[in-house]
């Protein structure tokens, strides 16, 4: 019974084929001559066995017919492709084309040849896409082992009519031209780099299928939302977003929700943070702040819980000077009384105040002095009329 066979070629690109057991079996890495869909290519074994005909039953790029019938379909065929049936190890492994044979040290030092010659002939389409003044950027080219194929990859904001840029590439290449347009993340897994951690990046190394990344995982992770910081060679997220974030949604279910108030023994306290490496969690009181375990937070609660909720405290009288002082009710319905005129004072009363008093009696005093002095007078002149007469 044949075997599943994971062969990788340059870049992310990759196949499965099958290679039978009654031969030697082949190691990882070991290079193989397989058949494409236009000649055959030389490519490197990545994978074996069931780890082979697992990664082939969970990919959504392995194909269901072999590689050397894919450009040949007829209606027919599409219409029964459409409803393909259930992958399975077993039905995997006759689906797929068989490996030719092992290569040898002349087919390996043909195609370091042509590796090694790609960069000239990569720097020779971009001299050809100027001169078309197309609005592109060739990415990397990829000769096929037997030379039948040129594959152009490139990058490009918009949709490109090359059509007269394939016709010069086939005249001055002598071969068949396959222009390819790609994003800028696998632009980068074919070009490779090394990344802020310092190794070389994922997509493309171990990374064979990239997956989407979006700005939730970041925000689930509490990471700074600079996009300098938390994104990658090729200017999107980066890759590495997506690894943590199942670890991240089940460890933060163990903790409280930031924001929640809880009872502990020392009363109600608010969440601020957690610490999910240091299982600790940040409390914020009536009174003080404090870091406190998160299996002692569980107990706390628990015991809380059990004793009830705790009393209120007694409201503290307020001081004298701050006691407001209650007013009677205002009745709206009752019409207010009129205010009662003052009463002036009568004549006999006695004065409002004493000044006043001492005033109208040295008034009353210097009458009398005056009508006191003109009786005397007159009297005197009274007196002695009558005398003169009786003389």
């Amino acid at each position: 019974m044949a075997q599943t066979v994971e062969v990788r070629f340059k870049g992310t690109r990759r196949a499965f084929y099958t290679w039978p057991d009654d031969q030697s079996p082949l190691r990882l890495q070991e290079p193989v001559i397989v058949r494409v869909e236009r000649g055959e290519d030389l490519g490197r074994v990545s994978a074996t066995g069931d780890v082979a005909a697992k990664k082939c039953g969970g990919s959504c790029s392995c194909p269901a017919t072999p590689a050397a019938d894919m450009a040949v379909n007829t209606a027919a065929d599409m219409a029964v492709a459409q409803e393909p049936p259930a992958m399975t190890a077993s039905t995997a492994m006759t689906d797929h084309p068989p490996v030719l044979r092992r290569a040898s040290q002349e087919d390996v030092k043909r195609h370091n040849d042509l590796r090694r010659a790609e960069e000239e002939d990569r720097r020779r389409a971009t001299a050809k896409v100027r001169e078309h003044k197309l609005d592109m950027k060739v990415s990397d080219l990829e000769w096929q082992w037997d030379r039948h194929r040129l594959t152009v990859y490139f990058t490009a904001e918009q949709r490109v009519d090359f059509r007269a840029l394939v016709r010069d590439l086939a005249s001055a290449f002598k071969t068949r031209i396959d222009l390819r347009q790609i994003g800028v993340r696998d632009e980068a897994a074919r070009l490779s780099g090394v990344g802020r951690c310092g190794r070389e990046y994922c997509c493309s190394t171990w990374l064979t299928e990239l997956s989407p990344v979006n700005l939730a995982l970041a925000k689930d992770q509490h990471l700074s939302l600079n996009p300098a910081q938390i994104s990658g060679g090729c200017g999107r997220l980066l890759c590495c977003l997506k690894y943590e974030h199942e670890f991240y949604v089940a460890s933060r279910k163990r903790f409280p929700k930031e924001g929640k108030a809880l009872q502990t023994r020392r009363g109600i306290e608010k969440v601020v943070a957690v610490d999910i490496f240091r299982e600790r969690v940040l409390l914020r009181g009536a009174e003080e702040s404090r870091t406190i375990g998160l299996e002692e937070l569980r107990e706390e609660m628990d015991a809380a819980a059990l004793a009830g909720p705790a009393p209120e405290p007694e409201p503290r009288a307020a001081a004298p000077s701050q006691q407001r002082r209650e007013r009677p009710p205002v009745r709206r319905d009752v019409a207010p009384a009129k205010p009662v005129p003052p009463v002036p004072p009568s004549p006999s009363s006695p004065p409002a105040s004493s000044e006043g008093g001492e005033v109208k009696r040295r008034k009353r005093r210097r009458r009398r002095r005056r009508s006191g002095g003109q009786d005397g007078q007159g009297g005197q002149g009274g007196q002695g009329g009558p005398s003169g007469s009786e003389s």
